[in-house]
């Protein structure tokens, strides 16, 4: 486990813009789950406060420290685990880039159903900790029903896991270092958009459409928001099956 005190935490206490700063003294990159769940341990028994930290892309300040709080960055959480062509499920740590994921899922015939302008930082476990919405959102759905499985630490060191990649489960089956049945509950969708409220997230099971053979884009100017909303509808009655995105905000051209 790395440990950056000081001068070398000092990154880790702005935000991308430069807008918001916390006074976070020490910042801890652990490398396995197991870490994590000491780490956590050790915090929660001393009440330590922790801010969980991907990429540190965002812009309202979610993941930077208030005051001296722990900055727990899972950076270092960076191992493609499986990728299964049949199902198109990929199992992944929560540090790892967006942009690396894509790229491993292109060169197997796949994409990633979410993409940002800050792939190239952004952490994919922050994404689904902030349920990022992204230019793929109309396409492919939200992280709500795309993301199968989380493995996740919660507050107390508590390990719950269930990257099983199922499109569908109802036994609510949760690993709480040993196999425990909580029946009914689909648990992960608590996580999605917690922003780390809840627990760290340490893994990611999630679904991965074939990449498309050949793309169209079209540049549509409007000049006012009722003829957007014709536009829209008329790409949804047309389109709708290969519609991927849309601009949403009148143009002065």
């Amino acid at each position: 486990m790395a440990v950056l005190l000081d001068d070398d935490a000092a990154p880790y206490n702005v935000d991308w813009i430069n807008k918001y700063r916390g006074q976070g003294r020490v910042v801890l990159r652990p490398k396995t789950v197991e870490q994590v769940s000491e780490l956590m341990k050790y915090c929660y028994k001393h009440n330590i406060a922790v801010v969980p930290q991907g990429g540190n892309t965002g812009l309202v300040g979610g993941s930077v420290p208030l005051f001296n709080e722990v900055v727990l960055s899972v950076q270092s959480l960076n191992n493609i685990r499986d990728f299964n062509p049949a199902s198109g499920v990929l199992t992944l740590d929560a540090g790892v880039i967006l942009e690396n994921a894509d790229s491993y899922l292109g060169e197997r015939g796949h994409l990633f159903p979410l993409d940002l302008g800050a792939k190239g930082s952004c952490c994919v476990g922050g994404n689904v900790a902030t349920n990022a919405g992204g230019l793929r959102l109309l396409r492919y759905g939200s992280l709500h029903g795309t993301v199968l499985g989380l493995e996740i630490v919660l507050p107390d060191g508590t390990i719950l896991g269930s990257l099983n990649g199922l499109r569908k489960d109802n036994t609510g089956i949760f690993a709480v270092f040993k196999v425990v049945l909580i029946p009914g509950y689909d648990l992960k969708q608590l996580f999605i958009g917690s922003e780390g409220t809840l627990g760290v997230i340490t893994g990611v099971s999630i679904l991965c459409p074939p990449k498309p053979r050949a793309k169209n884009l079209a540049f549509l100017g409007l000049n006012d928001y009722p003829n957007i909303l014709k536009a829209f509808l008329a790409a949804k009655e047309h389109l709708g099956e290969i519609l991927s995105g849309r601009l949403s905000h009148p143009l002065n051209l």
